[in-house]
């Protein structure tokens, strides 16, 4: 008899068990009385929608799944997907939401969720202090120099001080707290006075270091909530764009230091991984695609991404890999068997100059039909005097339309070559990278800079960018 009831016990235990995995979130949202609530949660810069469903004429309605939900900022979605508001998701995840559009702050209520009533405790405060601070900022700028200015400004620092100061306290009061993270991640260094500087004053440098070294405290690159929430992006984004040296060394070291504290939690990985790959694919500055192609040999290659890469995405990133491995800057070009008009052999390194310009060009681009003679300009006026070679690469455009423009724009003294249709074809046909890709010439007109011993000094600028940078060359800068 004892034993009977311990079973089926056993057996209540797993069906309340049971019953209490996935999630359920019950939703009242006035004034919408039918169609569809969307629930959804943000990833890095996008959002992105996992649940729908039907709302009745009590403005009711329940999202349900089996599976929990991965902790992050979710959202719940409106019928027409023009709005929405947020809210936590972690270990709790079955609780009732009472909103009213017509105030989403102020009249929303959570049952069932104390992790969601302390977001919404936060977001009435710092509605509130927003609210007094855009009133403060509005006086000001319409009188900047009145007598209560000074005032203004010094209660704009107040509240803006009280609502770190809860911050802070709320970090102390709850370590583990999904909203704790978002305030790390919120969190900015505060750099010591300039008492406390080495000398006893202001030092920039060392105000910049402590400023970089103190950048990611209390940030945990493996805490996988943080990838569903609009605000690690962001900062990601600024610590590379602005807070570190633009240097691809530097770049590249923080990237994987980063990466590989984020390696144990796959979803931080593909987010911090998809968003620098993202900048450095091309990216804004000269010579950067080297940290694109750091991530691609330390991540992608080895195979550490395959878990989310589609055919399309790992497609894009391979060939572009591929295409910029042989010409990074600082690396040897390579060499190209060229002809010239009359088809005599004019292979790349049998040029002898302390500086060669590759141009890579179409007589038929029309951007190439404005910046080559530009570029001839230049090395009439100058370069020609100075010894620097031009090694024109026609890229396609046909062999007489190439020598008709050569001959009507009276382009003098370049070496101008093409690429025999046979020896594209054996390339080809040997599986070698062609010159395009070995350049990555996906567009024209396309320069490069290279030194006497053919190493790539500079590419993808501008005649103008081109003949400022050889005249610092010159200049031995």
């Amino acid at each position: 008899m004892k034993r009977g009831l311990f079973t089926a016990g056993l057996l209540f235990l797993f069906c309340l068990a049971s019953a209490q995995e996935g999630y359920e979130i019950k939703v009242t949202l006035k004034p919408y009385t039918k169609g569809f609530l969307y629930l959804g949660h943000h990833f890095g810069a996008k959002q992105y929608i996992i649940d729908s469903a039907v709302v009745n004429a009590q403005s009711e309605a329940v999202f349900a799944g089996k599976d929990k939900l991965m902790g992050g900022v979710y959202m719940v979605i409106y019928p027409q997907k023009n709005g929405w508001f947020e809210m936590l998701i972690d270990k709790q995840q079955r609780f009732s939401i009472t909103a009213d559009t017509t105030d989403i702050i102020g009249k929303t209520r959570f049952a069932g969720s104390t992790d969601n009533e302390l977001f919404q405790q936060y977001q009435s405060l710092a509605q509130e202090k927003g609210k007094a601070i855009q009133v403060l900022q509005k006086e000001i700028t319409g009188n900047p120099s009145g007598p209560d200015a000074a005032s203004q400004k010094e209660e704009i620092t107040k509240l803006n001080t009280e609502l770190q100061e809860y911050r802070e306290n709320f970090i102390q009061q709850y370590p583990d707290h999904l909203l704790t993270a978002i305030f790390n991640v919120l969190r900015e260094p505060k750099v010591p006075g300039a008492s406390e500087h080495p000398g006893g004053k202001y030092d920039s440098v060392y105000a910049y270091q402590f400023y970089k070294q103190h950048y990611w405290d209390g940030v945990s690159f493996a805490d996988e909530r943080l990838a569903r929430t609009p605000v690690f992006e962001p900062k990601l984004k600024r610590y590379f764009g602005s807070v570190l040296m633009q240097q691809p060394d530097t770049l590249s070291k923080a990237a994987n230091k980063i990466l590989d504290a984020a390696l144990p939690n796959k979803e931080m990985f593909k987010v911090i991984l998809s968003t620098l790959t993202e900048k450095y694919i091309n990216p804004d500055y000269m010579g950067q695609d080297a940290v694109f192609v750091n991530l691609f040999e330390r991540y992608y290659a080895p195979g550490k991404a395959d878990y989310w890469l589609n055919e399309k995405y790992r497609k894009v990133v391979f060939e572009r890999a591929y295409s910029l491995m042989a010409n990074l800057i600082g690396g040897k070009a390579a060499d190209l068997k060229m002809v010239d008009s009359a088809g005599k052999s004019r292979n790349l390194y049998s040029v002898n100059a302390p500086y060669t310009v590759v141009c890579f060009w179409d007589p038929t681009c029309g951007h190439c039909q404005t910046e080559v003679p530009k570029l001839d300009s230049v090395f009439q006026s100058q370069w020609k005097k100075q010894g620097v070679q031009i090694y024109g690469v026609m890229t396609d455009g046909g062999k007489e339309k190439w020598l008709k423009f050569i001959r009507e724009n009276n382009i003098r003294g370049w070496i101008h070559v093409h690429q025999l249709p046979e020896v594209t074809q054996a390339d080809y046909d040997a599986g070698r990278p062609g010159y395009k890709q070995l350049f990555d010439v996906y567009q024209t007109p396309v320069l490069y800079l290279l030194d006497k011993d053919k190493n790539i000094i500079a590419k993808k600028l501008n005649p103008d960018q081109m003949n400022d940078l050889l005249q610092l060359k010159f200049q031995g800068k």
